[in-house]
């Protein structure tokens, strides 16, 4: 796997993200569409499935945090 930016790309969630819970969502990067657990980055709120969210952090090899992009 390189080094391709993860940061700002945007992604939906798979599997519940919140505190407490290791969540999933599915980003498309490096040609096709992958999926990372997923952490909300402020540590705290819930972000459901099919929400479209953007990544503020990524931890190598398959770990991001997220922000929900649009109020629910």
């Amino acid at each position: 796997m390189d080094d391709a930016p993860m940061v700002g790309l945007m992604g939906r969630v798979t599997g519940t993200v919140g505190p407490g819970l290791v969540g999933e969502v599915i980003v498309r990067v490096r040609g096709g569409a992958e999926h990372f657990l997923a952490y909300p980055a402020g540590g705290t709120g819930r972000i459901e499935r099919g929400a479209v969210v953007m990544v503020v952090e990524y931890l190598p090899p398959r770990t991001v945090y997220v922000e929900a992009l649009y109020d629910s």
